[in-house]
């Protein structure tokens, strides 16, 4: 079973689930989002923020594909391009920060740890571009599908909480740990499989 990371693009953008490839709760403040739901225009607003996102700023999200089928999604951006962010009760995120608005992986895929792939490789993305951080408005009581991440999910991927609340805690992802974790599972998966790996039939004298 062959997985990979794939950057968002406007190319690979109908990858995403339809109801998320539709959605602009994070995208739009909450009066631009509702007049772009009763237009009928939140593919292409999706999509006009997407193409913002990608020439001002850079990546801004990835898509996980499992043997070619997309299994999941994350979009993350500063939060100057997440006008959403500003209404939630533990905000502002903190400017040293890109805020991870969505991180969804498909049930059929659940349980394999693809969640915890796609954290690691926005926190590589982002870490590249020198960003010291990501924070996220984690869902409390999450049920469900939803435009907010499981705060009991981000817990476990390494997050921090930050801010507390009884719905919408604000929690924090500090990029070097996150990392080091990634360099140290990877340097055990090569002592593991060195130490696995036959001995050669003649040996130098």
């Amino acid at each position: 079973m062959s997985r990979r990371l794939v950057a968002v693009t406007l190319d690979n953008l109908d990858d995403l689930p339809l109801r998320c490839r539709s959605c602009v709760f994070w995208e739009l403040d909450p009066v631009a989002a509702e007049r772009a739901v009763h237009s009928g225009d939140t593919g292409l607003e999706k999509e006009a923020w997407v193409s913002a996102a990608l020439l001002e700023w850079g990546s801004c999200g990835k898509i996980l594909y499992v043997d070619s089928v997309p299994a999941g999604f994350a979009l993350y951006a500063p939060p100057a391009y997440v006008p959403r962010s500003v209404a939630f009760p533990t905000s502002p995120v903190s400017a040293d920060a890109v805020l991870l608005a969505s991180a969804f992986v498909l049930p059929e895929f659940s349980g394999g740890g693809l969640g915890r792939m796609l954290v690691q490789g926005v926190a590589k993305d982002v870490a590249r571009r020198g960003v010291r951080a990501i924070e996220a408005f984690g869902d409390a009581r999450h049920e469900g599908p939803h435009c907010l991440i499981p705060a009991d999910f981000l817990l476990s991927v390494g997050f921090k909480t930050v801010r507390p609340h009884p719905r919408f805690p604000r929690l924090r992802l500090e990029l070097r740990n996150a990392l080091s974790w990634r360099e140290d599972v990877e340097v055990a998966l090569e002592r593991l499989l060195g130490s696995m790996a036959p001995e050669p039939a003649f040996r130098p004298v």
